[in-house]
């Protein structure tokens, strides 16, 4: 079942709202708490490990939520039409300073605006993740939806970290022009995820008479050993992007001793992987999208050697390495969510279940804790190296930025490659997976 362009693009467009959300989130907050609003990076840790897995546990209760929803606008849009305003307030609360409050007022303050927005995030997103699942059956019609989806979100990432710093820097202080910013991105976001709302149609339904239990949607996740494979490679493809996204801002500003460059960077790094999307689609056709992901893990692998062996003195050098492990990043950013879809349709073959909601929350949960542990991880690892922000660091301190912008994506990078080589349900047993379902329908194959 094609899409028409409009109704892709319009999809699409959506994930650059939610992006503006999730990068400036991913890259700034960290840094935002410690030299903005003036909390630890021990303190921060707690607060970035505390609200992203509260934000994870609400992934799977808003999935069987989404499932169960019946109404006349569909089961999914009318959350992400209602829930996206909440969500924008909420990010800009995330980024205020509150000049009232001392560091213990300025810290509780941190922890419940991000749960808070955690929250709303999740309420936004599980629905809009779903849509995939609901729009077409074509195998290839989502590899091309989810690679327009990545291209729009990585769209959405490039301008937040190529433009969110300087944004700042213009206004009289670095915590003013946070809270204006992002009072801009929700603006952007809302309009944007309104026109997913009213420019696609859900049309792939769960069956007529299904009555979903609590326990076959379980079923439907956990015995089910591609999603379970899938998600490993997304909490995999999480994990590293969270750490490198996380770390970069460090390593720039302290091990290079070039600030200046954090932007260009970022613009490079994220400009090489909007352009290797292109690639993608044509990649997983011929190799199909388990072995595309696996020729991505090799190149973060060689990318991760070369900037290790990177001298501080060699900026240009450990840019460049930052595209080499970027571009191979691709790939797991994209198929993880055109590979999702295919694995509800193997529940509903296989256990006679069609439960989307708990399939992308689990898928999710999984992929956000491993946001939570890469965050949180970040600042312990600041905290133990001895970080202090805004002066001199210390040799254990650089070092510890170093390993953990490279060995660390390196070594999840090998587990990616052992995962992806397990993965089995290619284009040729999902078609065969549909004809059957059709035929137990007594409908015509979608494909």
């Amino acid at each position: 079942m094609s899409l028409t362009n409009t109704e892709r693009v319009s999809y699409g467009v959506g994930d650059l709202g939610i992006n503006l959300f999730f990068m400036s989130s991913l890259t700034y907050l960290l840094y935002f708490y410690t030299d903005v609003l003036g909390i630890s990076a021990a303190a921060a840790a707690g607060v970035l490990f505390t609200a992203r897995l509260v934000d994870a546990l609400t992934d799977p209760i808003m999935g069987l939520i989404a499932e169960r929803t019946h109404t006349r606008w569909g089961r999914l849009r009318p959350y992400i039409f209602l829930g996206v305003i909440p969500l924008g307030v909420l990010a800009v609360m995330t980024f205020t300073v509150p000049t009232w409050l001392d560091e213990s007022g300025r810290l509780w303050w941190a922890y419940l605006t991000y749960i808070a927005f955690g929250i709303a995030y999740t309420v936004v997103v599980i629905p809009y993740s779903m849509l995939t699942a609901t729009l077409t059956q074509d195998h290839d019609e989502r590899t091309l939806l989810s690679t327009l989806r990545m291209a729009f979100a990585f769209a959405g990432g490039f301008g937040v970290s190529v433009f969110m710093l300087s944004l700042v820097n213009s206004f009289a202080t670095q915590a003013e022009g946070f809270r204006w910013v992002m009072v801009g991105f929700s603006v952007v976001a809302i309009l944007l995820l309104w026109v997913t709302v009213w420019f696609t149609k859900e049309r792939v339904t769960p069956p007529p008479k299904q009555r979903l239990s609590i326990a076959m949607s379980l079923r439907a996740v956990f015995i089910n050993p591609p999603l379970l494979l899938v998600m490993l490679l997304f909490t995999c493809g999480m994990l590293a992007f969270t750490v490198r996204q996380t770390v970069a801002i460090y390593y720039f500003k302290y091990n290079l001793g070039r600030p200046d460059l954090i932007e260009p960077f970022f613009a490079a790094t994220l400009g090489v992987m909007m352009i290797g999307l292109l690639a993608v689609p044509a990649l997983a056709a011929t190799f199909g999208k388990a072995r595309c992901i696996m020729l991505g893990a090799l190149l973060t692998l060689l990318g991760c050697a070369g900037l290790y062996f990177t001298s501080y003195d060699a900026p240009m050098q450990a840019i460049a390495w930052g595209c080499v492990i970027a571009l191979g990043g691709t790939p797991i950013a994209v198929l993880g969510w055109a590979m999702i879809p295919d694995t509800v349709e193997y529940a509903q073959w296989k256990h006679g279940v069609r439960a989307d909601g708990a399939v992308y929350a689990f898928a999710s949960f999984f992929q956000k804790l491993a946001k939570t542990a890469g965050g949180a991880g970040v600042a312990l690892g600041l905290a133990f190296a001895g970080y202090l922000p805004n002066q001199e660091q210390s040799a254990e301190s650089l070092g510890a930025i170093r390993l953990m912008i490279t060995l660390g994506p390196a070594s999840i990078m090998l587990v990616t490659l052992v995962v992806a080589s397990l993965y089995r349900l290619d284009k040729t047993a999902h078609e065969q997976m549909l004809d059957e379902l059709a035929a137990r329908d007594g409908s015509e194959s979608p494909v």
